[in-house]
């Protein structure tokens, strides 16, 4: 199996690449913008091809499917996970925090699917996963940015799957709550006994990243109790409202200001 993780220098990219790397066979791509990084990986791993790019460059998407091409010639999962958090509210930041938002979280993980489709086509069956947030289901003030990206890219991957189906793909799609990173360290929910419950580990998302990626299952939340509020959101929208409208000061999977790429 080829691989392809974005994000992989640290968090849940790196877990990513850690637990795909345990599957018989498998090759890895490894792509973020810090080289070192992912260089020292990749020798952790036994070989992997690094490519040290910001998603956000146009040439990025042309430079990350040459690579595939040159070294592997077909890539059977597309892991997109590179994205980002900037708190605050609208009234105080304004269109510029949605644009960002939106140009790394979705339209980065846009612009690189559609360069490396043709090669995911002609690897079918072949899978595409996009790590979202349970904040793309239910969105918290103070993080209407981020989840607006995310929003997006939920629904983008839905009809994308629906799409790709015919040719092979499968396109699924992970909904993390809170996770401990480096980039996001939870230290507000950790330190709580209270809240501790919630915060889950890269190393359990990428277990779900796998079972959503290969092993076919089409959307997971990580974990799977925060899909009760996706589902509150759907069948109870003032009730959701209500219990969020005390905890407008944290961003949901994230908690503060972070990128992670």
């Amino acid at each position: 199996m080829i691989a392809l993780v974005t994000g992989a220098s640290s968090g849940i990219g790196e877990a990513t690449a850690r637990r795909i790397a345990r599957e018989p066979g498998a090759r890895l791509i490894l792509v973020a913008r810090r080289e070192e990084r992912l260089r020292a990986l990749a020798d952790e791993l036994g070989g992997a091809t690094v490519v040290a790019v910001d998603l956000l460059t146009d040439e990025a998407p042309a430079q990350i499917a040459a690579a595939v091409e040159e070294e592997h010639g077909r890539l059977d999962l597309l892991v997109n996970n590179a994205g980002a958090a900037w708190r605050g509210r609208f009234g105080d930041t304004g269109w510029e925090n949605v644009r960002r938002h939106m140009e790394l979280n979705f339209e980065a993980t846009v612009r690189l699917t559609e360069a490396l489709l043709p090669i995911v086509r002609r690897s079918a069956p072949s899978a595409i996963v996009n790590v979202a947030s349970t904040a793309g289901r239910v969105a918290r003030g103070n993080s209407g940015g981020y989840s607006a990206s995310k929003f997006a890219l939920c629904g983008w991957s839905d009809a994308l799957h629906l799409e790709e189906r015919e040719h092979g793909v499968h396109v699924g799609l992970v909904l993390p709550g809170f996770v401990a990173t480096e980039g996001f360290p939870q230290r507000e929910l950790v330190a709580r006994r209270r809240t501790r419950w919630l915060v889950s580990t890269p190393e359990k998302v990428a277990e779900v990243i796998v079972q959503t990626g290969p092993g076919g299952k089409p959307e997971r939340f990580v974990p799977r109790v925060y899909g009760l509020g996706a589902g509150l959101r759907t069948v109870a929208p003032r009730l959701i409202r209500r219990l969020l409208s005390g905890g407008a000061g944290i961003t949901p999977a994230t908690g503060q200001d972070a990128r992670e790429q």
